[in-house]
C-alpha cells in the first residue's frame, strides 16, 4: 500500500515536471503569463519612485537631446514610457502582449506611441536616438538565435552613434543570493514562488491562489543566464559597442559577484 502511494506521488511529480517543461518551451504559455492580470499584479507593485529615479539618473548620465526619439523595448503597460515622455522626449513603446498595449494606448499622445510588436521581428530602421530595455525584460526566448534576432531589431532601430541600454539581472550575484521559496499576498491574491537554476537558465514557478479561481494557476518563467561576456558578443555582432557597465540602480560600479544588476550602455558603431 505504501509502495503504491509512493509510486503515485513520483508519477504525479514527474507529470508536473513534464507540464512545466512544456510550458517553459511554449511561446503560448509565456504569452499567457505576460497577458495575465496576475503578471502585472505581481511585478508592478515595485516601487515606482525607485524606477523613476533610476531613469532620471540614466538620462542625466546619457544627456540625450531634448527632441530625442526613444524606444522602450518590452514596455508592458507603458509606465516607464510615460516617465520618459513626461521628460519631453518622443517615446515609442513596443511589447508582445496585446493586452498590455491595449492598456497603454489610453495614455498615447503626440509624444507617446505604443505598438504591439514581437522584438524578434524587424521594426523601424535608423529612427531612434536611444533604446531602453528595463528590468530584465529579455532572456525569455527559447533559442540563442531568437535573442540575437531581438538584439538585431534593436540595433537596426537606432541611428548611427545612437545608444542602447539594457538592464539585466547579474547572474553571478543571483546564483549566490537566490531565495528558493517565497510567498506574497497582494490584493487578496496569494503568490507562491519557487526558484531554481541550472547551467543555462533561472526558473521561477508561480502558483496563484485566488478566491475567484476554481483551482490554482501555475506558470513557469525561464530566463537565460547571460553574462557580461555573452552580452558583449551579442551586441558586438550587431555593431553595438559596450561603453559603460553599472551594477545597480544608483549607477554604481559593476562587480561580478557583488552587484545585483548588470546595466550595459552600448553605442551603435558603424564599421
Amino acid at each position: 500500500m505504501h509502495i503504491c502511494h509512493t509510486k503515485q506521488k513520483v508519477a504525479h511529480f514527474g507529470l508536473l515536471l513534464t507540464k512545466l517543461s512544456k510550458l517553459a518551451h511554449s511561446d503560448l504559455g509565456l504569452n499567457d503569463w505576460f497577458n495575465s492580470p496576475y503578471f502585472h499584479q505581481l511585478y508592478f507593485q515595485r516601487d515606482g519612485q525607485e524606477a523613476e529615479a533610476f531613469i532620471v539618473r540614466l538620462l542625466e548620465r546619457l544627456t540625450p537631446a531634448a527632441d530625442a526619439r526613444i524606444l522602450d523595448v518590452a514596455c508592458g503597460r507603458g509606465r516607464h514610457s510615460r516617465t520618459l515622455a513626461d521628460k519631453g522626449f518622443d517615446v515609442s513603446g513596443i511589447d508582445i502582449s496585446p493586452e498590455s498595449i491595449d492598456h497603454a494606448l489610453q495614455f498615447a499622445n503626440d509624444k507617446l506611441h505604443f505598438y504591439q510588436h514581437d522584438v524578434r521581428l524587424p521594426f523601424w530602421i535608423n529612427y531612434f536616438d536611444l533604446a531602453f530595455n528595463f528590468f530584465t525584460s529579455f532572456g525569455y526566448f527559447r533559442t540563442e538565435r531568437e535573442h540575437y534576432n531581438a538584439i538585431r531589431t534593436i540595433a537596426n532601430s537606432i541611428r548611427p552613434n545612437g545608444t542602447f541600454v539594457i538592464d539585466y539581472v547579474n547572474t553571478h550575484y543571483a546564483e549566490d543570493h537566490l531565495v528558493h521559496k517565497t510567498e506574497q499576498e497582494i490584493g487578496g491574491v496569494n503568490f507562491y514562488l519557487t526558484k531554481w537554476f541550472d547551467e543555462t537558465h533561472f526558473y521561477k514557478k508561480i502558483q496563484i491562489e485566488d478566491e475567484a479561481l476554481r483551482e490554482p494557476l501555475v506558470y513557469l518563467e525561464k530566463v537565460a543566464k547571460f553574462s557580461l561576456g555573452d552580452f558583449n558578443d551579442m551586441l558586438a555582432f550587431h555593431q553595438l559597442q559596450v561603453q559603460e557597465v553599472f551594477g545597480d540602480y544608483d549607477l554604481g560600479r559593476y562587480d561580478v559577484r557583488k552587484s545585483p544588476r548588470l546595466i550595459i550602455v552600448a553605442s551603435k558603431v558603424l564599421r
